[in-house]
């Protein structure tokens, strides 16, 4: 997969984060007044027979020091949070186009079948796959041997059990797994193309053709 990479940040992040650092960087202003006001009416009002010592008016400069230091650490990191989520979208639009294996039940055919997937945790002795109408009725059984763990891309050449053409449309997948006589963890994959991509609320989603979007966390196999 051809990965799309940029140094250059966006307007829009520039914008924000120096929108940002103006607005702290006031802040950390406000702060330092108030502190150093409050220091200067301490000392002209502090008891002369017992003046401040230097210790004291050190260690609450560096009270102040180690304040305006975190603000100044804490916008650092959402600069640069932000920074990498532009880079992911960036990244992530390498991906429109694709097809993709995401969790999911569904498989498609327009009369010549379509493709699945199944993603098995542990591996498995024996695979079943049931591939059943909206009703609930199964139009087509496959079983299949030993299978290691892993994700297992699949293609329904789209017959029912006595050989006919299924229609058109969209179909349930159903999928069991036994180590023995023992059931294991299996879970069916649905076959979409990306579409486009989201940045939403920090978070970069893949919009597919199934009408759903998923996180890029999500795809077991791109192809």
């Amino acid at each position: 997969m051809t990965t799309v990479q940029t140094n250059a940040p966006s307007q829009t992040l520039l914008d924000n984060v120096n929108g940002s650092q103006k607005s702290n960087t006031s802040s950390v202003n406000d702060i330092q007044d108030r502190f150093m006001t409050l220091l200067v009416t301490q000392m002209k009002n502090q008891d002369p027979l017992n003046p401040m010592d230097n210790a004291q008016v050190t260690s609450q400069m560096a009270q102040l020091s180690t304040v305006t230091g975190i603000d100044k650490l804490n916008d650092t990191m959402a600069a640069l949070i932000s920074s990498v989520q532009v880079g992911q979208s960036y990244q992530a639009t390498s991906m429109i186009g694709h097809d993709v294996l995401v969790s999911g039940s569904n498989v498609s055919t327009d009369g010549a079948g379509g493709y699945f997937g199944v993603e098995l945790p542990v591996g498995a002795d024996k695979l079943s796959i049931a591939i059943k109408d909206s009703a609930g009725n199964t139009l087509r059984n496959v079983e299949l041997g030993a299978q290691s763990a892993g994700t297992l891309p699949l293609t329904w050449d789209g017959k029912t059990n006595d050989g006919s053409v299924a229609a058109s449309g969209d179909y349930k997948i159903e999928v069991t797994a036994t180590i023995g006589s023992q059931a294991v963890e299996v879970s069916p994959l649905s076959y979409a193309k990306v579409l486009s991509v989201s940045n939403i609320n920090g978070g970069i989603k893949l919009n597919l053709s199934n009408n759903s979007s998923v996180n890029t966390t999500d795809v077991k196999e791109i192809f």
